[in-house]
C-alpha cells in the first residue's frame, strides 16, 4: 500500500488474516485456536468510518453531506497549521518540527514497532506510515501559509475526507510506546506525530474516543473520577478498605485521607480501586509498616492519577494537572507520590512540567524507588520463601523507556522473590503491552480483537517464551505489572487467549507481592487462584 494511494475510494485498505499474524510459541502453535477478529456489521459500517482496516477505534462517523465534509476537512487544516505554530503549540513544536523534518526514512525503526511485527508487517502499521502521510499535507497544503517545507517529501498525495478519516484511524494504532524514538539514530519521535494528529482531531474537530473524552477527563472533572467513583463513593471504598485490612492483616490500619501538612500525597490510578484494590491496600500495610508520612486526597479528582489527557488532547491534560497540584497545595503536602500507573507518571511527573509552574510545581516523584528504599533497607521485615512461584516483571513503557525508572523494581524482585526471571528484551527495550496510549480501555466495537490479537501480541509471545520450560498448567506462574492500564490490558490478553486455564499464569501488581513476602501477615496476602 503506497503512501500516496491512503485516501483512495476502497472499501477497505488492508485485511487483518489471522493466518498473517506472527506466530505464538507453544501451547498456541495451533492455528485453530486463534480467536477471530470480528467484522463489522453492515450497520455499522455505514455509519462510521472504517475502511481503513476493518477495525473501529475512535468511532468517527460518516458524513451526511458533501458540505459536512469540507468543513471537517477545513478543520483539520486549520488544526494541522495550529500544530506548527509557536503561539498555538509551544509545548510540543520544537520536538514535533525535529521529527518532522530528520526522518531520513532509513526504517531501522520498523522491526521495533509491535504493532508492525504481529500484523504480519502490514505497511499501514509501519511507525514511519503516518508521519510521511502528514509531511505530504504539510508540504502541498501548509507550506505556503506556514512557510515550513519539509525535506526528502513528495506532495503526490490528494486531500480527502477518507484519507484524513483514516489518518485519525492510523493514529489509534500506534501505543505511543515511542520504542522508535528509541531506535532511531535522530531521534525521530514517530509517536509524537501519531500524539499530535490526535490532538487535532480532539482539540479542533472534536473527535475523539468516548472512552478517552467524554468517559474519562470529562467524567473525572465532572464526578471525580474516570471510573465514576464520587468523593462519598471514595470515602465508602476507604471504609471498606480498613475493615478488609484488619480482617486480613488482624491489625487495625487507618488509612490516611486529607491529612494536612504530610509528607507524601499518593495518588493512584482509580481503576484499582474497583478493579484490583489488593493493591491499594497493600500500599496502606506497607507505609503504615515503614512509618511513611502520607495520605490520599478526597477531593474531587484528588483519589485518581488518572490523566488521558496526555494521549489525545493538551487542554485536557492541562486542566487534571493543574486540578492535583492544586489539591496537593491546597493539603500543603511536601511532594505527590504516584503509584502503579504508567501513563499517571508521564502525566504527573513529566509532561506536566510543562504546564505547571511557580508554586503549582510541586515536586513530583514514582513510588517505585521509595517501595525500593523501604524493601532493601529492610525498614520491613520480609521473608522470601513466601513468594515460592516463578516470578516474571512487565516494564511499563513511560516509567520505564520514558523515565528510565529500571531498576528499583528489579532490586524489589530480586530479594522478595527467589524465582525471579527476566523477559527478553527487558528494561528500555521492552515490548508495550499493547493496551498503551489508552488503548487497554478502549472498547468500541471490534477494536478489543485488534488490541489482543495484533498490539498485545508481542507481549504475549513474551510471556510465554519466559515460561516456556515451565509453561504446565501445573506450575505456578505470575506476571508482575506495576501499572494499572498494563493490568488491564493483560487481563484481556489472558481472558482472549484462556492463558490462566492453558498455562496457569496470573498477573498482578508490585505491592501485593511485597505485602505477601511480610513475616507479619498471618495468612497469604493475595487469595491465590492457582490450582
Amino acid at each position: 500500500m503506497d503512501i500516496k494511494d491512503i485516501g483512495k475510494d476502497l472499501d477497505r485498505l488492508v485485511k487483518i488474516d489471522p493466518k498473517e499474524l506472527i506466530p505464538l510459541p507453544h501451547p498456541y502453535d495451533d492455528p485453530s485456536f486463534e480467536p477471530p477478529i470480528r467484522e463489522l456489521s453492515d450497520e455499522q459500517k455505514m455509519r462510521y468510518e472504517a475502511s481503513l482496516d476493518g477495525i473501529v477505534a475512535i468511532g468517527i462517523q460518516r458524513p451526511k453531506t458533501r458540505q459536512e465534509e469540507e468543513t471537517l476537512i477545513g478543520r483539520f487544516l486549520s488544526g494541522l497549521e495550529k500544530l506548527l505554530s509557536p503561539e498555538n503549540n509551544w509545548t510540543f513544536l520544537q520536538p514535533l518540527y525535529h521529527s518532522l523534518e530528520y526522518c531520513v526514512k532509513c526504517q531501522l525503526c520498523n522491526d521495533s514497532c509491535p504493532a508492525y511485527i504481529a500484523s504480519g508487517k502490514k505497511e499501514i502499521y509501519r511507525p514511519t506510515y503516518r508521519p510521511e502521510i502528514l509531511r505530504r499535507i504539510i508540504n502541498k497544503y501548509i507550506k505556503k501559509r506556514s512557510g515550513l517545507v519539509l525535506k526528502l517529501t513528495n506532495s503526490d498525495i490528494e486531500l480527502n475526507w477518507q484519507l484524513i478519516a483514516r489518518l485519525g484511524e492510523l493514529a489509534y494504532r500506534c501505543t505511543l510506546c515511542r520504542r522508535c524514538a528509541q531506535t532511531c539514530p535522530l531521534g525521530v519521535d514517530n509517536a509524537l506525530i501519531s500524539h499530535e494528529i490526535r490532538k487535532i482531531f480532539s482539540q479542533e474537530m472534536g473527535i475523539a474516543p468516548k472512552e478517552l473524552h467524554e468517559s474519562g477527563t470529562m467524567q473525572q472533572m465532572k464526578t471525580g473520577s474516570s471510573t465514576g467513583i464520587t468523593p462519598k463513593a471514595f470515602a465508602n471504598i476507604i471504609e471498606f478498605m480498613e475493615e478488609e485490612l484488619e480482617e486480613k492483616t488482624g491489625k487495625s490500619i487507618k488509612i490516611p485521607v486529607d491529612r494536612e501538612g504530610a509528607e507524601i500525597l499518593l495518588i493512584h490510578n482509580a481503576g484499582e480501586f474497583m478493579s484490583w484494590p489488593e493493591n491499594t491496600m497493600a500500599f496502606a500495610i506497607i507505609f503504615d509498616a515503614a512509618g511513611i508520612d502520607w495520605t490520599l486526597s478526597s477531593d474531587l479528582a484528588g483519589y485518581d492519577a488518572v490523566n488521558y489527557g496526555v494521549w489525545y488532547d493538551d487542554i485536557q491534560l492541562a486542566r487534571i494537572a493543574r486540578r492535583h497540584a492544586e489539591i496537593a497545595k491546597a493539603l500543603k503536602v511536601k511532594k505527590i507520590n504516584v503509584g502503579e500507573c504508567g501513563h499517571a507518571h508521564k502525566a504527573m511527573i513529566v509532561i506536566a512540567d510543562r504546564v505547571l509552574t511557580g508554586d503549582l510545581n510541586i515536586p513530583r516523584e514514582s513510588a517505585l524507588p521509595i517501595l525500593a528504599d523501604i524493601v532493601l533497607n529492610e525498614r520491613i521485615k520480609l521473608d522470601p520463601s513466601r513468594n515460592n512461584f516463578h516470578v516474571t516483571l512487565h516494564d511499563p513503557c513511560n516509567m520505564v523507556r520514558l523515565m528510565g525508572i529500571v531498576e528499583p523494581q528489579r532490586k524489589i524482585l530480586k530479594k522478595i522473590c527467589p524465582q525471579f526471571r527476566e523477559m527478553e528484551p527487558h528494561g528500555v527495550e521492552n515490548y508495550c503491552c499493547g493496551g498503551g496510549s489508552g488503548f487497554a480501555i478502549m472498547q468500541s466495537m471490534n477494536f478489543p480483537d485488534w488490541r489482543n490479537a495484533v498490539s498485545g501480541r508481542i507481549k504475549l509471545k513474551q510471556i510465554l517464551e519466559v515460561f516456556s520450560d515451565i509453561i504446565s498448567p501445573d506450575i505456578k506462574k505470575y506476571v508482575c505489572a506495576p501499572c494499572s492500564n498494563c493490568k488491564g490490558q493483560i487481563r484481556d490478553i489472558f481472558n482472549y487467549y484462556h492463558v490462566f486455564e492453558r498455562c496457569n499464569i496470573l498477573y498482578g501488581g508490585l505491592v501485593e507481592l511485597i505485602v505477601n513476602a511480610m513475616e507479619d501477615m498471618k495468612q497469604p496476602f493475595i487469595e491465590w487462584e492457582w490450582r
